[in-house]
């Protein structure tokens, strides 16, 4: 690997994960992208190097978890993740199960796998959360716990390794026009005061990574002016 500087991030094909993948780009990180189908022509980058895994399976977490302890890397963004809003019953529980581990369980084991060296590199932990979070609301009972998870876990981390050089923060992002929706039945409103922008949740990366080391943003939620949202027709 160069000198640069190195960053994992998940969910690097598609929205949010893959905008930071380009930001940190700019930025002169040699970044890893991670994703299901991710491919090196996705990022034409000479920084950039892609890596096919499904963090929503054990195994497959789990095999990359020991090949990146080879890797120095100094930045992680726990970005992967999707959710399904449908009353808890008419959930499956292949859902249940795939959800709670790419939310929650996959960035854990990740975090664990790299804590060490990102201690040593006086790193930075990035979680990517939701608004859901921090909020209770209706058919979202999964995702807000894996979500609610992954804070509280991030929260604790931080304390735990205070002592240390690291940054821990967790991004809590409104609603961000992404393909996070595509398979659902409500998507972001078209209103620009109404949304968040995929570039929105960038620039907070860039703050985070911009401020001097003895200043850490634990908790970062970004919300957009206005609420509004879309059902979709149904066709």
């Amino acid at each position: 690997m160069p000198s640069k500087k190195i960053a994992l991030v998940t969910g690097a094909s598609r929205g949010i994960g893959e905008e930071i993948c380009k930001r940190l780009l700019t930025l002169e990180y040699h970044v890893i992208g991670i994703s299901r189908s991710i491919e090196k022509k996705n990022f034409l980058h000479d920084n950039f190097t892609a890596l096919q895994a499904d963090l929503s399976k054990e195994s497959n977490t789990l095999a990359l978890c020991d090949t990146l302890k080879k890797e120095n890397i100094s930045l992680l963004v726990n970005a992967a993740g999707f959710g399904r809003f449908e009353p808890h019953e008419e959930l499956s529980p292949k859902i249940i199960t795939s959800m709670s581990f790419l939310n929650l369980t996959a960035p854990m084991l990740l975090t664990h796998a790299l804590l060490r060296t990102l201690k040593k590199n006086s790193g930075y932990i990035i979680n990517i959360t939701s608004i859901e979070a921090i909020r209770a609301s209706k058919f979202a009972g999964v995702y807000s716990a894996s979500k609610a998870g992954l804070k509280a876990f991030s929260d604790a981390l931080f304390e735990e390794t205070r002592k240390s050089e690291l940054s821990i923060t967790t991004i809590n992002p409104d609603m961000t026009q992404s393909s996070f929706y595509d398979a659902l039945r409500f998507e972001t409103s078209a209103k620009e005061d109404e949304k968040l922008l995929v570039s929105d949740i960038a620039d907070a990366v860039e703050h985070i990574l911009s401020m001097r080391k003895g200043a850490v943003v634990s908790d970062y939620t970004i919300r957009s002016l206005k609420f509004g949202i879309s059902k979709k027709s149904i066709k």
